[in-house]
């Protein structure tokens, strides 16, 4: 589904690609604080249509407490080889000008796929433009339950029920 998503956007003229990106997550549980980044996040625009189409690998993520922790993430908890990509892909809501340098609010409609199951969301985006380059950041919040990972009871204190998601992409026009 993504892939198709991708590939309408991309027949289109007024596409924006990802050229950096940034996904920080943290786990804030009782008896544990564990952070994971990657920077694997790609993604297209298309500012005519205000479609957009995103993908991360699920293995991409690290900086965990210990080998051990990323190890467990991988196999436990993302399921990374029977999951191997988290994806969000939708329509932006509001009317935004992509050509107009400023900053401007907007929220991004769609389906949020992680560890294979789809949530439908909406997520507010801050966007500051810059002579054609796009600085988007968005934080959200991800239910574990919502997306069927489950913790053991055995480490229910040091794995939170509710994932802080961070998101910060450098866009540019695809020539």
């Amino acid at each position: 589904m993504l892939f198709v998503a991708i590939a309408e956007i991309t027949a289109q003229q007024n596409l924006y690609r990802t050229r950096n990106s940034k996904v920080d997550f943290v786990s804030d549980a009782p008896l544990e604080l564990i952070k994971a980044s990657s920077v694997k996040l790609q993604g297209v625009i298309d500012a005519e249509k205000r479609t957009f189409a995103f993908s991360i690998p699920t293995d991409s993520f690290k900086g965990f407490n210990s080998p051990l922790q990323q190890e467990h993430f991988y196999e436990n908890y993302i399921e990374a080889k029977d999951f191997p990509t988290s994806n969000f892909a939708g329509k932006i809501i509001e009317q935004v000008d992509f050509s107009l340098d400023g900053t401007y609010t907007m929220r991004a409609k769609g389906k949020l796929n992680i560890h294979g199951v789809e949530q439908e969301r909406i997520i507010k985006v801050n966007l500051r433009i810059v002579k054609g380059v796009i600085y988007a950041d968005a934080t959200f919040t991800v239910l574990l339950q919502d997306h069927n990972i489950t913790i053991p009871k055995i480490v229910f204190q040091k794995i939170a029920e509710e994932v802080k998601v961070k998101v910060t992409i450098e866009f540019e026009k695809k020539k």
